[in-house]
C-alpha cells in the first residue's frame, strides 16, 4: 500500500487548473451560460408580458382591477421563469419551455380577444 502511495504522482497546480479549464473554461459550458441568461432574462420578461397580458384579458372583473391584478402576478411569474431556466436539465431545454410557455400565453391572450 505504502508502494502505490510514494508511488503516485503529485497533483500541481498545472494539473488543477487544467482540469478547471476542462469543466468551466470550454465554448460549450459557455454557451450553456448564455443561452441560459437569454431564457431567463428576455424570456422571463417575455413571460411575464403575455401572463399580463393573458390575465387582463380574461380575468371577470373590471378593466382596471384586472389590469391591476395581472401586473401584480405577472411580477411574480418573472423571477420563478428565470429560476426554472437555471434549473432545467439543459439550456435547449430552458429555451424551448420559455418559448412554448410564451406561445401557449399568447394563443390564450389572442383567443380571448379584447377585454369587456
Amino acid at each position: 500500500m505504502l508502494d502505490l502511495i510514494r508511488r503516485a504522482r503529485p497533483v500541481t497546480a498545472s494539473d488543477a487548473q487544467r482540469a478547471a479549464r476542462r469543466a468551466y473554461g470550454g465554448w460549450r459550458y459557455r454557451a450553456n451560460v448564455a443561452a441560459r441568461t437569454v431564457a431567463g432574462t428576455l424570456g422571463a420578461y417575455g413571460v411575464a408580458a403575455l401572463t399580463a397580458a393573458m390575465l387582463a384579458r380574461t380575468l371577470p372583473m373590471s378593466r382596471v382591477e384586472a389590469v391591476t391584478s395581472a401586473t401584480m402576478i405577472a411580477y411574480l411569474v418573472g423571477p420563478a421563469v428565470t429560476i426554472w431556466a437555471f434549473l432545467a436539465r439543459g439550456p435547449v431545454r430552458a429555451l424551448g419551455g420559455v418559448s412554448a410557455l410564451m406561445a401557449a400565453l399568447a394563443l390564450i391572450a389572442h383567443l380571448a380577444g379584447q377585454p369587456a
